[in-house]
């Protein structure tokens, strides 16, 4: 059986993995990552594959890169063309939120998925993921009510769609779980693809 490594810090994204009953291990790159691209579907392909590649290729020193899949994934949130980070900090977490209230934005995530075969060949798959989510309309004192919980700090865009973000997300077009960080669905299939689960 392959063994599955993925790629990412992120607490929902190894939450969201555990969910499907997918057996894997953690492994995170520091390298620094720096995209080329310039369209949000191709940004986050882009970012998705050299996480992965960076585990893979601190694997190789490691063990023979063989019967292994190194899963990477990346997540952004877009409004009018424009990416959205982790707010640095709670004021710049208050202009992002109140961006978003209102108003519809795009959230995307690229998985890359590296599968090596026992001769430690490597077949990519590249593919990015994409959600429209609508946010209600909030006061200045809902937003700092949220802010003031600490939950948007760490998180694209300044929000968590399944924390206490939850009341102001008036309706989404698309995978949910793709906006918490991992579009398990899309990722289930492909791994059944590989007979892996």
């Amino acid at each position: 059986m392959k063994k599955i490594i993925l790629g990412s810090a992120s607490p929902r994204r190894r939450e969201l993995l555990a969910q499907i009953g997918v057996e894997f291990e953690v492994r995170v790159s520091d390298k620094e990552e720096v995209y080329h691209s310039t369209a949000p579907e191709q940004i986050v392909r882009e970012l998705a594959l050299m996480k992965a590649e960076n585990v893979a290729e601190e694997l190789r020193t490691d063990i023979k890169s063989a019967d292994i899949i190194v899963l990477g994934a990346d997540t952004i949130v877009v409004l009018d063309d424009a990416i959205l980070g982790k707010p640095k900090d709670e004021e710049d977490a208050f202009r992002m939120i109140h961006s978003l209230q209102g108003r519809a934005h795009e959230v995307y995530t690229g998985v890359a998925v590296l599968d090596f075969d026992k001769h430690g060949e490597k077949h990519v798959i590249n593919h990015a993921v994409g959600t429209k989510v609508f946010v209600h309309a909030m006061s200045d004192e809902e937003i700092r009510g949220y802010i003031g919980t600490g939950e948007p700090m760490d998180k694209a865009g300044g929000y968590g769609i399944q924390g206490r973000f939850a009341p102001y997300i008036d309706r989404i077009e698309g995978d949910y779980y793709n906006v918490v960080g991992l579009p398990v669905s899309y990722v289930y299939q492909v791994l059944k693809e590989l007979g892996v689960v």
